[in-house]
């Protein structure tokens, strides 16, 4: 067993699906396959049952698993051991983030930089992304990890990762129970509890329900994840979120339900300001999502945790 092999292992017992975890790990969909059953071979066993639909970890699978986590976050201290003991960088890190990215771990990949880097003192700001843009623009901040790809201008960007939109809703409303495929039509009188403006997945809702005709009735509006999933589970109305939202402990007794087909998906990107300061921290925090300082354009990301 190698260290690539659990890195699939893992991802593919997150993502339950060959497709994303294929595109997190930079590889086909052939080529993880093939790994996956040379591990199997080798083990004897079946780790993962497939079916047309969905990918489920077998019991032998389960049990594995966290042993593979295990040699993967030794792995990447190890690594983080030799970097600290060779490499003495300090300076101020600047990092914006949207809270709950679900694409990228932003807390998780801080952490293994000040790991790394102890000297480096980190500054951090969660705030919508539209303001995080703003704040890379102008010079007050390196990094921003935004969902959005309005108002990135001449700023280099790198696609981490993208989800589908869905709707949350109480169990008991029309839309949780109503036949059939949602269709934007249904949202025409419903109340929403919905973010900030400056959150970038509400300038996606808005621009998609108005391009279908419909006019947003949002009776909330909040700054925050769980306040939005509160109001929500308190039947204050219905919320349009991106799928990993869906899948937080607090979202366990609401209903997620897809939106039609042509919903625009949700789009997590790294955002830099271009010219780094001279002596800046950022390119080491970006190596760590191996992500060039200079990239222009999407490409596919590892997780943090993997490498």
């Amino acid at each position: 067993m190698d260290l690539r092999q659990m890195q699939y292992v893992v991802v593919l017992a997150d993502e339950r699906s060959f497709t994303r975890a294929a595109s997190l790990v930079g590889v086909s969909q052939s080529g993880l396959s093939a790994a996956l059953r040379t591990l199997e071979a080798e083990l004897g066993t079946a780790l993962f049952s497939r079916t047309s639909r969905r990918v489920e970890p077998t019991a032998a699978g389960l049990a594995l698993l966290p042993f593979a986590r295990s040699m993967l976050a030794q792995a990447t201290a190890g690594r983080d051991a030799v970097v600290r003991a060779t490499q003495a960088l300090s300076g101020v890190l600047r990092v914006g983030a949207e809270q709950c990215l679900g694409v990228v771990d932003v807390a998780g990949l801080l952490e293994r930089f000040h790991r790394r880097h102890p000297q480096v003192d980190i500054s951090y700001l969660q705030a919508g992304s539209h303001d995080l843009l703003t704040g890379v623009r102008e010079g007050e901040l390196d990094v921003a990890f935004v969902g959005t790809t309005d108002g990135l201008g001449t700023s280099p960007a790198v696609e981490l990762g993208r989800q589908p939109l869905v709707l949350l809703a109480p169990p008991r409303h029309r839309l949780a129970t109503a036949p059939g495929d949602l269709a934007w039509a249904d949202l025409a009188d419903a109340a929403l509890v919905d973010l900030h403006p400056t959150w970038a997945v509400r300038g996606l809702t808005d621009a998609a329900v108005e391009a279908h005709g419909v006019r947003k009735q949002v009776r909330c509006t909040v700054g925050d994840v769980h306040a939005l999933l509160d109001l929500v589970g308190r039947g204050l109305g219905v919320a349009l979120v991106p799928r990993h939202v869906a899948a937080k402990p607090e979202a366990a007794g609401l209903v997620a339900r897809p939106l039609p087909a042509d919903a625009p998906p949700w789009v997590v990107s790294v955002v830099t300001g271009g010219r780094e300061r001279v002596g800046s921290p950022a390119p080491h925090l970006l190596e760590l999502l191996d992500v060039p300082d200079d990239a222009d354009r999407p490409a596919p990301v590892p997780r943090p945790v993997a490498v």
